[in-house]
C-alpha cells in the first residue's frame, strides 16, 4: 500500500511541477491548452437522494472492503471501535481536460489516485474515528487554472455531491457521536463551503464537531473565518474549532498563491487582498505557533526506491510566518523530488506532520468529550 501511495505522489507532483514552471515561463495560454477543458461546461443531473447509502459510493467507508483509510505505517494501528466519525474530502485526483468534472465512476487511473490519497492522508484520523470519504464528481485540475465561469460551475457540481454525501454520513452516524471534518486542497475548498452552508447554520450539528481540518487551502481570518461557524483553533487542547496550514520550505516563494488569492472576494463580500490566513502549527496545534524538529512525532517518508514508507521522528520543524500566515518548515527536507516551485510542500501538507495530526485529533477529541 505504501508503495502505491508514493507512486501516485510522484506522478501527480511531476505534472504539477511541469505545469507550474510552464506557467512561469509561458503564462496562461500554455497552461490552459494543456489542462483546462476545451469544451463548455455541461450541466448534469443531481446525485440521487439516497445514492450515498450504498458503501460503493465511498472511497472509504466502515462497511467497504479494502477501505484505504484503514492503512497505517509500521508501528501504528487503527482503533477497533473509535469514538468519533470522520468525514474526509479528498483532493483533486482527476487531471483530464476531457470534461470539467470527473465521472462518478472514474477511469482506473483516477480511481487509483483517489484511493491512494485517502490512504496517505485520511489514515491519520483512523485512531480517533471511522473514516468516511465520498466519491464525488470532482472538478478537474484545470478548473483551478482559469477564472472562467465554467470553473465555478464545475466546483459547484462537485460540492453538491459532497453535500449529498454529508447528508448520508449524518444518517449513518449516531446522533450523539462526535464528528471530525477534514479535507485537503480541493477537498479543503469544499469543506469551507460545507462549514459555511451547513455547520454555521445548524447549531445542533455545530455542537458535534470536534474540529475541522481545512488543510492545503487558505482561510482568510478577515473575510472568511467568521462565516465558517467555528472559531480558529488557538490552543492544542481546544475543541470545536478550525485548523488550516499551507507548507513551504525556505526560502519560500508564495507568489503563485498570493497573486491569485488576492484577486478573489471573501465570504463577507470584501476583497481578500493582503489579508492574513489562519495558520495552525500542526506540531503544537496552536495558532501562529513555532516548534523545533524535536517536536515532530513523525513524518511519513518514502524510501529511495519508493517501495516503502516509514515514520521518521524529529525530521521537520514548523513555524507560522509573521506575514500572510504560511507554514514554514525551515530548510528543504529530503523530500525535494516532489516539491512544487517556490519550495511549496503542498503535496506533503499531511505527511510532513502525520503523527502529530494523529495526536492532535486525539487531544481535541478528549477535550470535546470532557466538555
Amino acid at each position: 500500500m505504501a508503495r502505491k501511495f508514493l507512486y501516485v505522489v510522484a506522478a501527480i507532483t511531476v505534472l504539477f511541477i511541469a505545469g507550474a514552471f510552464a506557467y512561469r515561463l509561458f503564462g496562461n495560454d500554455l497552461i490552459k491548452a494543456a489542462l483546462v477543458p476545451g469544451e463548455a461546461f455541461k450541466a448534469q443531473a443531481a446525485t440521487a437522494s439516497r445514492a450515498y447509502d450504498d458503501p460503493r459510493m465511498w472511497v472509504a467507508h466502515p462497511r467497504l472492503a479494502g477501505n484505504p483509510a484503514q492503512w497505517t505505517p509500521s508501528g501504528y494501528q487503527r482503533a477497533a471501535n473509535p469514538p468519533a466519525a470522520v468525514f474526509f474530502i479528498h483532493p483533486t485526483s482527476y487531471i483530464s481536460r476531457d470534461s470539467w468534472n470527473a465521472p462518478m465512476e472514474p477511469d482506473g487511473e483516477t480511481r487509483f489516485r483517489t484511493g491512494v490519497f485517502v490512504r496517505g492522508q485520511a489514515s491519520a484520523f483512523n485512531e480517533a474515528g471511522d473514516v468516511y470519504a465520498p466519491r464525488y464528481r470532482q472538478a478537474t485540475f484545470g478548473a483551478f487554472l482559469t477564472n472562467e465561469e465554467d470553473s465555478n460551475r464545475a466546483l459547484g457540481l462537485a460540492y453538491r455531491d459532497v453535500e449529498a454525501a454529508f447528508d448520508a454520513f449524518l444518517r449513518q452516524v449516531d446522533e450523539d457521536r462526535p464528528i471530525v471534518l477534514a479535507g485537503h486542497s480541493q477537498g479543503g475548498l469544499h469543506l469551507t463551503t460545507l462549514l459555511r452552508e451547513r455547520v454555521a447554520r445548524e447549531p445542533a450539528l455545530r455542537d458535534r464537531v470536534v474540529a475541522a481540518y481545512v488543510v492545503g487551502w487558505p482561510v482568510s481570518r478577515a473575510t472568511d473565518l467568521a462565516a465558517l461557524g467555528l472559531p480558529e483553533c488557538r490552543t492544542g487542547e481546544q475543541a470545536g474549532c478550525v485548523l488550516s496550514w499551507q507548507s513551504f520550505a525556505e526560502p519560500a516563494d508564495t507568489s503563485l498563491i498570493t497573486e491569485t488569492y488576492d484577486a478573489t472576494t471573501g465570504f463577507n463580500g470584501q476583497s481578500r487582498r493582503g489579508t492574513p490566513f489562519v495558520c495552525t502549527n500542526p506540531l503544537t496545534g496552536t495558532a501562529n505557533g513555532a516548534a523545533p524538529a524535536s517536536a515532530n512525532l513523525g513524518t511519513l517518508v518514502p524510501s529511495e526506491d519508493l517501495n516503502t514508507a516509514t515514520i521518521v521522528p524529529n525530521a521537520v520543524p514548523a513555524r507560522c510566518d509573521g506575514g500572510r500566515g504560511f507554514l514554514l518548515i525551515g530548510e528543504p527536507p529530503n523530500l525535494t523530488r516532489y516539491v512544487l516551485p517556490g519550495n511549496n510542500y503542498h503535496v506533503y501538507d499531511y505527511s510532513l506532520f502525520w503523527a502529530n495530526v494523529r495526536a492532535d485529533v486525539g487531544r481535541r477529541l478528549r477535550a470535546f468529550q470532557a466538555r
